[in-house]
């Protein structure tokens, strides 16, 4: 599956997590139910939790296991439906949405989207669901508003709350209902977003660039699993990628960074294994995480926003994410480790650091640090128009990143 058709089969954090199941179960892993024993036999495994999935490989037992770890997140900021959806006016038939993270909010207008999640049923059974192109926020023409140019406002609650048709006849429900092929009162939950049916597409005049939504994350996702998949662990590594959802509202969830996902799944994974006590301690102590998650590429219009002597770009390869103040991991110890891996597999390496006057974002590596007490390192591909419903990025660097992460597997 190539990171395009991946975006694609996509478009929600629970999709995502079902893409690189299947990715594993290819490449010979088998899923690990969470309310089954734990399976200590040597092999690849993988456990989901709602738009989470935790891979890892098992080696032959040996006598100093240790723990690489690749953390990065499946979910991507945009718009999820709210509860009871339906809404009108001026005999428009809209739905309701709330705002999901930090994303762009006027990148979304006039743009054709679906809805992408879950739904649970009566029955209890869960179900992934993407509609077609539905839902559309149209823009208020200058003619109405002389000043759109210049300081263009939108109220959360007001401005978009997109279109699905007329108020007298269409029922989002029934349609929604019809592409899961159940009655609409069978439905009695449901998780869905946004997503936009438009297809990624390389472009630029030398095919350099690549216009995506969700590159963020699924710009580290993608390569995370990749890498898993080709490296070859020296004795007593065990390789982990944890794909976390709900990083862009705060990981504070089960399926997040700040739950007990991970740090549940390599105490399983130890006491499976017979390492339990001080044994175990040692253990993450001999391990290492590399935290890899979007970060910004320098924008040709504002390159004042940028620190001058450090100013990363598509195609470069991947960056290491450096903060004085925290925001990311990266130290002296993980600058050298992801060197040393950028070196082993022969891949460019940028850095990023902001510009003194700038605010920076932040990633799941502080949280996993915090959580579990392991040395991490921050890194992460450049991309333009971070947050935007169609983010930029390099196919180039995509590729760069899973040869990384397949060293940093191998141990």
């Amino acid at each position: 599956m190539s990171f395009v058709d991946f975006v694609s089969s996509s478009p929600s954090s629970f999709h995502a997590a079902q893409a690189v199941a299947r990715l594993l179960d290819a490449g010979g892993f088998t899923e690990q139910c969470e309310s089954a024993p734990w399976d200590a036999t040597p092999g690849g495994k993988y456990v989901r939790r709602d738009g989470a999935i935790i891979a890892y490989r098992l080696p032959a037992p040996a006598a100093n296991y240790r723990f690489r770890i690749v953390g990065t997140h499946t979910d991507s900021p945009g718009f999820k439906l709210k509860p009871h959806p339906r809404h009108t006016s001026a005999t428009w038939a809209q739905a309701g949405m709330e705002v999901y993270g930090g994303p762009l909010l006027n990148s979304w207008l006039d743009r054709e989207f679906g809805l992408a999640g879950r739904v649970v049923l009566r029955s209890g059974e869960v179900r992934l669901v993407a509609t077609p192109a539905w839902l559309r926020i149209p823009q208020l023409a200058p003619h109405l508003d002389r000043s759109v140019n210049e300081s263009l406002h939108l109220d959360k609650q007001q401005h978009l709350m997109p279109v699905f048709g007329f108020a007298e006849g269409t029922d989002l429900w029934a349609a929604l209902a019809d592409v899961v092929g159940v009655a609409p009162d069978d439905i009695q939950g449901h998780d869905l977003f946004a997503y936009l049916t438009q297809p990624p597409e390389v472009f630029g005049v030398d095919q350099d660039f690549l216009a995506s939504g969700r590159l963020d994350n699924l710009s580290s996702v993608y390569p995370g699993t990749v890498g898993l998949l080709a490296a070859e662990p020296a004795g007593g590594v065990i390789p982990v990628l944890a794909a976390f959802d709900h990083e862009e509202v705060g990981s504070a969830t089960r399926a997040g960074a700040g739950g007990s996902f991970l740090e549940e799944t390599l105490a399983r994974t130890l006491g499976a294994l017979g390492v339990a006590g001080d044994a175990a301690h040692q253990v993450r102590a001999r391990s290492q995480v590399v935290s890899a998650d979007a970060g910004q590429s320098v924008h040709p219009n504002y390159p004042g926003m940028f620190d001058p002597d450090e100013q990363p770009r598509l195609g470069g390869g991947p960056m290491l994410k450096v903060n004085a103040s925290q925001r990311y991991t990266t130290d002296a110890a993980g600058t050298a480790l992801w060197r040393d891996v950028c070196e082993r597999a022969g891949i460019p390496c940028q850095t990023f650091v902001s510009n003194n006057a700038v605010t920076c974002g932040s990633t799941i590596g502080p949280i996993t640090a915090t959580r579990l007490g392991i040395p991490t390192v921050d890194v992460g591909l450049p991309i333009l128009a971070m947050h935007s419903a169609r983010e930029m990025g390099s196919l180039k660097d995509i590729d760069a990143l899973g040869r990384a992460l397949g060293v940093f597997f191998a141990g």
